[in-house]
């Protein structure tokens, strides 16, 4: 997250045995070290977080980059969607408005970081009731759905080929700050990304710790489906939940990824 820079200053030009020699300075090489991280103290003792993981990743964003002269469009393309993505998270949270502030469905995000194709969300759900949790699953793949239905329309004329779909996983569990909290680490943020890369699905999320069954309205809930899947490197027959729409869309080799429980 940090930079690291060599100036003009930090380099000077000495003659040795008659040859000229380029040095950094002692004080500019050394500082490239793990403060570069921009992690803070990186021996603070980590705090546990009881939280929401989301990963949000744009399919087909590689091959865009690999257009030419992408430095024309890459950076301006990731400034609509970033923009456009934390707007839709705001719009959605909210659930009225009045003119000293925002009444809300649910919390904000406590931690976002850019992923480099996509983004990292933290939501702290220590306290949280599983209705409001499930707001939050319901905000993401309204999300999801909007991206090809909305912001892809309003792009068309602008970029050839932008990426073609916003993928989503989900996944609850504990994360663990590290340094003075500017980073997190944890095995529901491996599980999210694992998620968001099965098959043609833009959304799926772990079912362990969200009980949409019992906690989404009657008239939401039928549009998920509970599936078991194998994970790599997190379980096998772990039970995970898909867009039924989405997954009878699927052919038949996606498909066969899941089971049913």
């Amino acid at each position: 997250m940090g930079k690291f820079i060599i100036d003009d200053k930090d380099l000077i030009e000495l003659i040795k045995d008659d040859e000229p020699v380029k040095l950094i300075k002692k004080p500019a090489f050394n500082a490239f070290n793990e403060s570069t991280l921009g992690l803070g103290d990186l021996s603070k003792e980590s705090s546990p977080v009881n939280t929401l993981a989301v990963i949000f990743d744009l399919s087909g964003f590689t091959n865009f980059c690999k257009q030419i002269d992408p430095h024309l469009v890459v950076p301006q393309f990731l400034n609509r969607f970033l923009k456009w993505i934390y707007e839709q998270i705001r719009k959605e949270t909210i659930s009225q408005t009045y003119p000293e502030g925002y009444n809300t469905w649910s919390k904000l995000p406590f931690f976002s970081k850019f992923l480099g194709d996509g983004l990292l969300l933290l939501w702290d759900t220590k306290d949280t009731p599983g209705d409001e949790i499930c707001n939050i699953v319901i905000m993401l793949k309204d999300i999801c759905t909007s991206y090809e239905s909305s912001f892809l329309k309003g792009i068309s004329n602008k970029y050839s080929e932008p990426p073609n779909k916003l993928r989503c996983g989900i996944a609850r569990g504990i994360v663990y700050s590290v340094g003075e909290s500017n980073d997190f680490i944890g095995a529901c943020i491996n599980v999210a990304s694992r998620l968001q890369k099965f098959g043609n699905l833009s959304f799926c999320f772990a079912k362990r710790g969200i009980d949409y069954e019992e906690e989404m309205l009657d008239n939401v809930h039928p549009m998920f489906l509970t599936k078991k899947i194998n994970i790599r490197g997190i379980g096998n027959n772990e039970l995970v939940v898909v867009s039924k729409k989405e997954f009878e869309a699927l052919g038949p080799d996606d498909q066969k990824l899941f089971s049913n429980p």
